[in-house]
């Protein structure tokens, strides 16, 4: 189904979800590139609107219709779906996407969506389709900056990798983060996802010296193994008040909110508050990772990346990625960021500096 790179790309890619936050800086930047996705999502007042906005094409349907949604996708050859909470809506886009042939991307930081969409690895290579969750900043910097990692240390056994500068989160994200308040915070030990009922805390330096960092249940605790192999996976954030009290609940409080009435209360607090960060903050914004590879022998190697504001930063590799699977890029089956181009990939992009901080 890929055809050749050409000047102007139609009707051959959708974004679904273009309504949303994420979605709506992917459609625009897609317009500046001079692309033609087709934009799709739920509500057809609300893709009018913005169809109208960017001369685009538009279908509005549901994921839960599965003849509206194999029709929408049946001419498409690849779809960026920025809908989340991906634990809800994923399984149906790559359901219909091995339905009708269509390539999977999407912008997911969860463990549990990674980890589903690496058991349909046989599946995609049946029908000769890829399924690459994670494209944007969940997770393309933090994976190229793991199989880097790997590349300098590679009979590594432990990885800790670093994360300073999460600003301001979309409505979708702070959703997706209340969602996952009840699983403790998830690591990986001996090639295993395990829960851990306490964060592990640390300190680290992000180049501007060391900082208290909380453990995470980020995405590369699920695609970092699957691109290096590396058995004991740890994510660190630099640790904001809200994220030091929330790494000191204990298991019953966790309970409590994880529970369906709170989660609805959160929620609802998150509906009232900005649908993302502004543009002046995302033009301000920088993030830094900090990856750390260990082996049994007590070697030990740590590089740093420095990239652009995390939402800038996930439209430049979502639509870089999706032209790259319409030229032709695709591999089947399940594949990481990394494993399809490369541990340098990300500093292929403007504002992405990488430097390793021992020999």
């Amino acid at each position: 189904m890929i055809a050749e790179r050409t000047g102007e790309m139609t009707d051959r890619f959708m974004i679904y979800g273009a309504t949303g936050y994420t979605g709506r800086l992917l459609a625009r930047l897609a317009r500046d590139k001079g692309l033609s996705p087709i934009i799709a999502g739920r509500s057809e007042a609300k893709l009018k609107s913005l169809a109208n906005q960017y001369d685009a094409k538009f279908r509005a349907f549901d994921l839960s219709d599965r003849k509206a949604l194999d029709e929408a996708l049946d001419d498409v050859d690849v779809v960026l779906h920025a809908a989340g909470p991906f634990s809800a809506t994923s399984k149906p886009m790559v359901d219909a996407c091995l339905r009708t042939g269509t390539h999977y991307l999407d912008i997911t930081g969860e463990i549990s969506v990674f980890e589903a969409c690496a058991r349909r690895d046989e599946a995609a290579k049946e029908v000769g389709i890829m399924i690459m969750p994670g494209v944007g900043f969940d997770v393309v910097p933090s994976d190229c900056l793991a199989a880097h990692m790997k590349r300098r240390l590679p009979d590594a056994t432990d990885l800790v990798l670093g994360i300073s500068g999460i600003g301001t989160a979309s409505r979708g994200t702070s959703k997706t983060m209340i969602e996952s308040i009840g699983a403790g915070t998830r690591v990986r030990r001996e090639g295993r996802i395990v829960s851990l009922g306490t964060a592990p805390q640390r300190d680290m330096n992000f180049g501007d010296g060391n900082k208290p960092s909380v453990g995470v249940g980020w995405g590369d605790v699920s695609t970092a193994y699957h691109s290096t192999g590396i058995p004991n996976i740890t994510v660190y954030f630099e640790a904001s008040p809200q994220l030091q009290q929330m790494a000191g609940m204990g298991g019953f409080m966790r309970f409590i909110l994880s529970r369906g009435f709170m989660q609805r209360r959160l929620k609802a607090r998150v509906d009232s508050e900005p649908d993302g960060p502004t543009e002046q903050e995302r033009a301000a914004g920088s993030s830094v990772l900090i990856g750390e590879a260990s082996n049994e022998a007590g070697e030990k190697v740590v590089s740093r990346l420095r990239t652009p504001e995390g939402y800038s930063l996930t439209i430049q590799t979502g639509l870089d990625i999706v032209q790259r699977v319409l030229a032709g890029e695709a591999k089947p089956g399940f594949q990481t960021p990394s494993r399809l181009l490369g541990p340098d990939y990300i500093t292929t992009f403007d504002g992405c500096v990488r430097e390793d901080l021992n020999a």
